[in-house]
């Protein structure tokens, strides 16, 4: 075989397994983005989800919902978090959230969604295309797209997407911190 047959068959091979990989992009993080902060408010607390659209239109927004929340669980970032849909009793401040916006309209920002804009298309059958923005009261401080191929809600796949996300969106990296007095700490 030659070697361009060789990478050729590699790239064969591989293809598989990268069809039904979760693909992310449009990656942003604000320069007031901390992961420590983040660490900080959600460490051994309830954390609060807010979800607009629905990814499987088959299937009763409230079930996919519910089940949607599990797979998030199941794949959360390091900190021991519990997530949640129920809004706090009184207002908080600093108001930290996790936005996911499943087939976001073209125009919706990342800010505008922290404030509540809830702009979506219909879903497409078979694939799961979400908006995941991370918020300090209105303001966006990391974003994330992911999509994949998913047959519903409990779907493996939606649980690598969601874990995908969550490692994006929550990035440790000390690279991100910001400056403090000219360095890093």
């Amino acid at each position: 075989m030659t070697f361009f047959g060789k990478i050729l068959a590699a790239v064969l091979a591989c293809a598989p397994l990268a069809a039904g990989a979760a693909t992310l992009g449009g990656v942003d993080y604000a320069t007031q983005y901390d992961y420590r902060e983040f660490y900080t408010a959600a460490d051994g607390k309830s954390f609060r989800v807010v979800m607009q659209g629905n990814p499987f239109p088959g299937v009763p927004a409230d079930d996919v919902a519910r089940r949607l929340l599990s797979q998030m669980q199941a794949n959360k970032p390091q900190p021991r978090l519990t997530f949640t849909y129920d809004k706090p009793a009184t207002e908080q401040r600093p108001d930290y959230k996790v936005v996911f916006v499943f087939d976001p309209a073209g125009d919706l920002g990342a800010d505008a969604a922290c404030k509540g804009g809830d702009r979506h298309k219909a879903a497409t059958a078979g694939r799961v295309y979400v908006f995941a923005i991370y918020c300090r009261n209105d303001m966006a401080l990391s974003q994330v797209t992911g999509w994949t191929a998913a047959a519903g809600p409990d779907d493996p796949l939606v649980g690598q997407l969601f874990k995908d996300v969550f490692a994006t969106l929550f990035n440790s990296s000390p690279g991100l911190r910001p400056h403090l007095g000219g360095s890093f700490r």
